[in-house]
């Protein structure tokens, strides 16, 4: 073929190729066309709704509440009036020229936030103004509100997206919130919507005259799906109110389905604060709260030795491993004695007690002996420690449950590998990790923890993954991970026997002085040694002891002993679940009123001195 022949083909086939670009161009492609008339039309992202929540009630108690950004497009500012610009809306002049300068250097031709959040009941107002700064216009949004102002660490919040995110996620854009903590975070992509474009016609004052091509080009917002969550308002609520000048934590869970009835974290805060223009600065305030942790949830997030409690799994370890039966007896004198260790009790008893009156009597003797038997039955320590680990790791304890909660802990049920580390030896006894069989030493669990194992005792061997949200537009969970219990190693005849002992807290126990009239409890007080100050009250129970409907575990720092403050606290929370009210008045007056401040400043003083405390303004 010449040279020529093959010149004129490759001439043929790139005039082609411009012709067919051309075509698409001018006729199929409308963007170009767009851009060109930029000028004259304003693209507007209309911002999806995020989906509402309501609580297991149907209450709504995440809303959304409407509210304006202006925007500029710095190619269309003009000469114009800044000074009352800058009083019209508020501002300083320097926050006027530091806005226009970052809008700038963004683009001079793309639509950039110069003020955010400005109210609705302004609006109308700044409107009627808004003709005389060409260049600036309105866009609307969607601000969360919370109607209960409670809830803040199981609702959670949103943030404005990072240029990361934005990067790694085409579905986000420059503007657009993202879920940052709580179920805003777990449920980010049900509630998050799909936002939509508006295309307007302005004329040369910036006014708006109407829809370009008649909405040809627009696109609706899809609202994000709405959400049913499992917790009770009205009782977060209560618990929220209990816990006032308290720290530490309430968690209630559903037996029968692992819903969380509630999750209160004390010391808390009103969710509104992170919404609107002063959400940086409330935010900045509560993270840098480095004495009362507002944002800090301890229901999830703490870890404590479990006390006595933990004697409840043990006797059912014991039991499962025949290391005792029911009638198995223990005499204290005071405490657990081998060689030169000395466990003190407290139980103020001297005489042989089998296992129920050492759950109700909380003998520490008895479980020391308990699990010191169910170490020994194997050949070595170590072989021993590793089966007793599984064993209570099947309660989900020292473990994540991978479910629905932002954030969270493990815990530590420690096995034989980790005391062969510690004690760089594999030749330790049972002896050695003699404080495991009372809740203490390396034992540590977070309060969701242990409310699920409550919940396990409570349906006689098995639980289902606690979780916060029930249904997603009015549809139920399937997930198999939430509806298939999880069985423990525990055969389920072994349950009965403990949950006597714990019945028999509330009759003549550590808790009879929280009994509900009417109502057969079960429970177990705990106190769990700090070594910063006083000690942690903890109290774990379910009610009613048939057919359980409730399941809490409590933790009250530096709370004296169980009964104190975390029994009362605990009851009362159930008594408000089961029957709508609460009839012990003055119990309520005195959890309500009670205060745990000056212990926690003594506290402070011991760990840091006075000018912390100085400092902080107490």
């Amino acid at each position: 073929m010449k040279r020529i022949t093959v010149f004129v083909i490759f001439l043929i086939a790139v005039w082609m190729a411009f012709t067919v670009r051309l075509f698409h161009i001018q006729i199929v492609d409308n963007s170009w066309k767009l851009s060109a008339e930029n000028n004259v039309i304003r693209t507007l992202k209309i911002y999806a709704p995020r989906g509402e929540i309501v609580d297991r009630e149907g209450r709504v108690i995440v809303a959304n509440q409407v509210a304006y950004d202006l925007m500029v497009i710095p190619m269309q500012v003009k000469e114009m009036d800044t000074a009352e610009f800058c009083r019209l809306f508020a501002i300083s002049r320097e926050f006027f020229e530091k806005q226009l300068e970052a809008a700038r250097n963004y683009s001079r031709y793309k639509p950039s936030e110069f003020i955010r959040y400005i109210q609705a009941k302004d609006y109308a107002y700044l409107q009627e103004k808004l003709f005389l700064f060409p260049g600036f216009f309105f866009q609307r949004r969607t601000l969360r509100y919370y109607p209960y102002s409670s809830a803040a660490n199981v609702l959670g919040f949103i943030g404005e997206v990072d240029e990361n995110t934005v990067k790694n996620n085409p579905e986000y854009s420059r503007g657009d919130f993202i879920g940052v903590a709580g179920i805003e975070k777990s449920y980010e992509r049900y509630l998050r919507g799909k936002h939509g474009v508006k295309r307007i016609l302005v004329d040369v004052r910036g006014r708006e005259k109407g829809p370009y091509k008649a909405g040809l080009f627009d696109s609706l917002a899809v609202p994000g799906s709405d959400l049913m969550a499992t917790i009770d308002i009205e009782l977060q609520m209560y618990g929220e109110t209990l816990m006032r000048n308290k720290r530490g934590s309430i968690v209630a869970i559903e037996p029968s389905t692992g819903e969380i009835l509630l999750l209160v974290t004390s010391p808390t805060y009103d969710p509104n604060l992170l919404v609107g223009r002063d959400r940086n600065i409330n935010y900045r305030k509560l993270y840098n709260d480095s004495i009362n942790k507002p944002l800090y949830d301890r229901a999830l997030l703490a870890e404590y030795p479990p006390g006595s409690p933990f004697k409840i799994l043990q006797a059912l370890v014991a039991l499962q491993e025949g290391s005792i039966q029911p009638s198995t007896t223990f005499t204290c004198g005071g405490g657990f004695r081998a060689g030169s260790l000395f466990v003190r009790c407290k139980c103020g008893t001297s005489y042989p007690l089998p296992l129920q009156v050492g759950i109700y009597k909380s003998c520490n003797n008895y479980f020391c002996n308990t699990y010191k038997r169910t170490i020994e039955k194997y050949p070595d320590a170590p072989t021993g420690v590793e089966i007793w680990s599984r064993h209570m790791k099947s309660f989900g304890l020292g473990t994540y449950f991978n479910n629905d909660l932002s954030t969270g802990r493990r815990g530590l049920v420690p096995d034989s590998t980790y005391y062969n580390r510690k004690f760089r030896t594999t030749r330790w006894k049972a002896l050695n990790t003699i404080s495991l069989g009372i809740g203490q030493g390396e034992m540590l669990v977070t309060p969701i923890q242990l409310a699920n194992a409550a919940a396990a005792i409570a349906n006689r061997g098995y639980f289902y993954t606690p979780h916060l949200v029930k249904r997603i537009d009015g549809k139920p969970i399937t997930d198999p991970h939430y509806t298939q219990p999880k069985k423990t190693t525990v055969d389920s005849i072994h349950f009965e026997t403990v949950i006597e002992g714990m019945f028999q807290v509330f009759e003549q126990g550590t808790a009879r002085a929280s009994r509900i009239p009417g109502i057969e409890l079960c429970g177990k007080t705990g106190t769990a040694q700090n070594p910063h100050g006083q000690d942690h009250s903890i109290f774990m129970a379910f009610g009613p002891k048939n057919n359980p409907k409730i399941a809490i575990a409590i933790f009250v720092e530096n709370g004296y002993w169980g009964s104190r403050w975390a029994a009362p606290i605990a009851s009362l929370i159930i008594e408000k679940y089961l029957t709508g009210k609460v009839e012990r008045k003055e119990l309520e007056r005195r959890m309500m009123e009670g205060s745990l401040q000056d212990e926690y400043d003594r506290q402070l003083i011991r760990i840091f001195g006075q000018k912390l405390l100085t400092t902080s303004g107490r």
